[in-house]
């Protein structure tokens, strides 16, 4: 056996206040798809400074408080194209009213998965984030921007949903249907959604893929850190938005009292899009973000969120907007990736929080 397959062998052994948070051991062999598999493990108590690891490791705590984290946390993913093995880290300290994630944006799962294609290959980027430990709703939602980041994961890799890739066929890389892949902005009519339906961004397994810095980001599900087999109560934390507001799985108990996922409130358009030499023409099939239209028709509100138990949150869902669409709350500058103007624009004027409340 490997060291690097031992290392994941090895008991799990948590912090009594951790041990809610990581409690699923990965198996031995390495990762090679987006399956999630639960596996035998043991509990344990260690003390302060110690470092856990999370190699493919399931999440079940649901707590929306960033600072029932807090601890350092390490993983041996494996690029798989490259065949070669790294070393993620990830650290969580709470200052004052804000938790503080430093990692070296390496996930926690194997990347570069078969029929990946990666522009660059995976570099650790160190990076550090800060979110609010009590979060609070604005008076009007913010857009996501491609400007900053919209979320970070517990397993210290960010979140960036939205594509530079947009519908303008005059330009000199735009492939066969029009589109082109790098150089478009919110600003530009027909954004691509790098999970819609003949798009070509290269991801893997984990809906995830590479910057032109080597910095591996998600599109969408993880793949990871959540699977299909929650805990009675739903699915765990996965991570936290730029407001502070926690990330859930897919998995919620509704008004009554069924366990199942939660439903996106946005839906294809009916019809054909607009001909013109602006619009790519042909029917709404999700290729596009302006593909779709919020109609209310699930659980989740305009940004993809809702509030169970008191507790509001985004939720993953197996539809668009995949993970959130908007900000209910004030996004932390230090998400911003340091260009001009990099803080997120105001969105449409609607205020947070139109998803229906479940179970008070």
């Amino acid at each position: 056996m490997s060291n690097r397959h031992a290392r994941r062998a090895r008991s799990c052994f948590l912090p009594a206040i951790l041990a809610p948070a990581l409690v699923a051991c990965a198996a031995a062999g390495p990762s090679t798809s987006g399956s999630q598999q639960r596996h035998n493990h043991t509990h344990g108590t260690l003390g302060e400074g110690h470092t856990h690891d999370i190699t493919d490791r399931i999440l079940t705590n649901r707590s929306g408080d960033c600072a029932d984290y807090a601890a350092a946390y390490t993983a041996a993913p494996r690029d798989v194209q490259r065949r070669r093995d790294h070393t993620a880290a990830v650290q969580v300290t709470v200052k004052g009213a804000q938790c503080q994630i430093t990692s070296n944006a390496m996930p926690n799962h194997d990347f570069n998965t078969a029929g990946a294609r990666f522009v660059t290959p995976v570099q650790e980027t160190q990076t550090t984030l800060s979110v609010p430990r009590n979060p609070q709703p604005a008076a009007r939602t913010t857009a996501l921007s491609q400007r900053s980041y919209d979320a970070v994961l517990l397993n210290g890799v960010v979140v960036d949903l939205l594509s530079a890739g947009c519908y303008r066929p005059d330009a000199r890389r735009a492939d066969r249907n029009g589109n082109v892949h790098i150089g478009c902005s919110t600003r530009d009519m027909w954004l691509l959604d790098p999970l819609g339906p003949g798009t070509s961004f290269g991801t893997d397994a984990h809906n995830a893929h590479t910057q032109p810095d080597g910095r591996y980001h998600y599109h969408g599900n993880p793949m990871a850190l959540f699977d299909d087999q929650p805990s009675p109560e739903g699915s765990p934390v996965i991570g936290f938005a730029a407001d502070g507001f926690p990330i859930f799985g897919s998995y919620f108990v509704d008004g009554s009292g069924t366990l199942r996922k939660a439903r996106s409130g946005y839906s294809l358009r009916s019809g054909s899009r607009p001909d013109g030499a602006d619009s790519p023409g042909g029917r709404y099939d999700g290729t596009y973000v302006d593909d779709y239209q919020f109609t209310g028709t699930g659980d989740l509100d305009e940004c993809n969120g809702m509030t169970v138990d008191g507790q509001y949150g985004y939720y993953v869902t197996d539809s668009y907007p995949w993970m959130m669409n908007c900000f209910a709350g004030n996004p932390d500058g230090s998400f911003d990736k340091g260009r001009p103007g990099g803080r997120a624009r105001p969105a449409h004027g609607h205020p947070p929080h139109a998803g229906r409340p479940h179970r008070g």
